[in-house]
């Protein structure tokens, strides 16, 4: 990794987004994931915990698409400004910018929301391929390698995804508040020590998370390289299927989201097997947004019926 000036609250002082956490760890590990889709109110974390992630994972804050990028803000196109004093250049979109040949790239969008259809459909198909098609007028066309992580993030009291959209996402993570009178404690003596040391005034546990993140960055490569040599066994995939098929789910990009989701938090754990376990962990944020109920882009939470039924799968197969 490359040495950075920014500062950003280390990850190992995130408070709670359990969910959260958990889906960009295993995104991380198996890359065939495919993205992940953060929810929730404002003022929840959403946007720190993914910049915590990045500067963790990749020393460097993820390529951020903004509110209101054009198609060659995205795409990548003629360099304006160059081209205006008598140059030709061409400028490097934002997903080419995101690209990392280990394919451990962060491309985030916050509010994606607010996206347009069109670029979100674009940049979903880059995401799930690898390689990004360009073709503008006076340019050769181009496939360029764009190998990285789509997070977005989004309040859904500002409008949904279309269904379509929701299920290119592989992993939904629903986040709240972390309400309690602990939790708001721990949170605001993290931030104001964090604040003190970047402020010059070092703090020992701002550093002793530095080294916790190091350690976390390790592990999660070490899963990675564990998580391709796991094999997905029939019982795990018939598994798969029978949870999907229970639930509804629409098409089959929740099967597969099932069994890699599994196998990258089998490599986490350092097992050596996929077990029915780390199925029915997964389940949830990898169904919670393919089921009937989303089918008008809303997205309705896990529930104590939904898990119910989900045991019950689970312990026929265990």
């Amino acid at each position: 990794m490359k040495p950075t000036q920014v500062s950003v609250l280390p990850y190992d002082l995130i408070v709670g987004q359990d969910e959260l956490r958990r889906a960009l760890e295993i995104a991380y590990v198996v890359p065939e994931i495919e993205g992940v889709l953060a929810t929730g109110e404002r003022g929840t974390a959403k946007s720190t915990t993914v910049r915590a992630f990045s500067m963790m994972m990749l020393g460097r804050l993820p390529v951020t698409l903004p509110i209101g990028a054009t198609d060659d803000r995205v795409l990548g196109g003629w360099d304006i400004d160059k081209l205006l004093k008598g140059t030709n250049a061409l400028r490097s979109g934002l997903l080419e910018q995101a690209h990392s040949e280990e394919g451990g790239g962060l491309l985030y969008i916050d509010e994606v929301n607010l996206l347009d259809d069109y670029l979100v459909n674009i940049i979903l198909d880059a995401a799930a391929g690898g390689v990004l098609p360009v073709e503008r007028e006076g340019i050769d066309e181009q496939a360029l390698s764009a190998r990285f992580t789509l997070v977005g993030t989004m309040n859904p009291e500002e409008g949904h995804l279309r269904p379509q959209l929701l299920d290119r996402f592989g992993l939904v993570a629903m986040v709240t508040n972390e309400g309690s009178a602990e939790a708001r404690r721990d949170i605001l003596r993290n931030v104001l020590d964090f604040e003190a040391d970047r402020g010059g005034r070092p703090v020992p546990r701002i550093e002793a998370a530095r080294q916790a993140d190091r350690e976390t960055r390790d592990r999660l490569v070490q899963a990675r390289k564990a998580a391709e040599k796991l094999e997905t066994p029939d019982h795990i995939v018939s598994l798969c299927a029978a949870i999907t098929a229970e639930f509804q789910a629409a098409g089959h990009r929740g099967d597969l989201t099932i069994a890699n989701a599994a196998r990258a938090l089998a490599a986490i754990g350092g097992e050596p097997e996929i077990r029915p376990a780390h199925v029915a962990a997964v389940v949830p944020p990898a169904l919670v947004h393919r089921r009937a109920s989303a089918d008008a882009g809303a997205i309705v939470g896990w529930n104590a019926g939904d898990a119910e039924r989900l045991a019950a799968l689970i312990a026929a197969a265990e």
